[in-house]
């Protein structure tokens, strides 16, 4: 009977062995992933209503403040792409491109409110043009008849840095950013003009 039980704790004794081998063998448990990146500002909450402060309320409108957290290891630049989604112009599907700028700097962890419109900035951050034609932020302008527009700030974390000027269009943008975007934050506002 004793030479029986020595047996079976003998076999439990490997197999328990045999798993945990096999366990250290995959690296171990996991870590839990780290939180992904997020986007937000001061000036508004995600999902809030814009300040007219912000929008084409205000002739001179300054952009709002950003700030982002979670930044991917190995960010060397960010894109930054504000746009209307709830716009269909001309009867197709292109939206109202609000603001961008790339080659934002990977140690950057946000933009302050107010950015000049200027081409580039000091820290090497490149403003290409708005749907307005211009460079740099274009407030929100949605008419007041109109539902709320959902305005949205996509940021993008890559691995790289963007080899294009100002004259840059969206697209050109969009097409270098494949297969260099580590990470990825969105901040949404609503906004539509108050009635006269």
């Amino acid at each position: 009977m004793l030479n029986k039980t020595l047996a079976a704790a003998a076999l439990l004794a490997l197999a328990v062995g045999a798993a945990l081998a096999q366990e250290k063998g995959k690296g171990g448990p996991k870590a839990p992933a780290p939180p992904g990146m997020a986007l937000s500002s001061p000036d508004f909450q995600d999902g809030g209503v814009i300040p007219d402060k912000f929008t084409q309320v205000n002739p001179n409108a300054p952009s709002p403040k950003l700030e982002w957290t979670n930044v991917p290891m190995g960010t060397q630049t960010f894109v930054l792409i504000m746009h209307d989604p709830d716009a269909a112009l001309n009867k197709m599907p292109e939206d109202v491109l609000h603001w961008m700028a790339f080659n934002i700097p990977g140690t950057a962890r946000g933009l302050e409110g107010g950015q000049p419109a200027v081409a580039q900035l000091p820290d090497g951050t490149v403003q290409a043009k708005n749907r307005g034609g211009r460079v740099g932020y274009m407030g929100p302008g949605n008419p007041a008849q109109n539902p709320y527009h959902h305005y949205t700030w996509e940021l993008f974390a890559l691995d790289d840095k963007l080899s294009l000027g100002p004259d840059a269009t969206r697209d050109q943008v969009i097409e270098a950013m494949k297969g260099h975007i580590i990470g990825k934050a969105v901040l949404v506002g609503r906004f539509h003009r108050p009635p006269a």
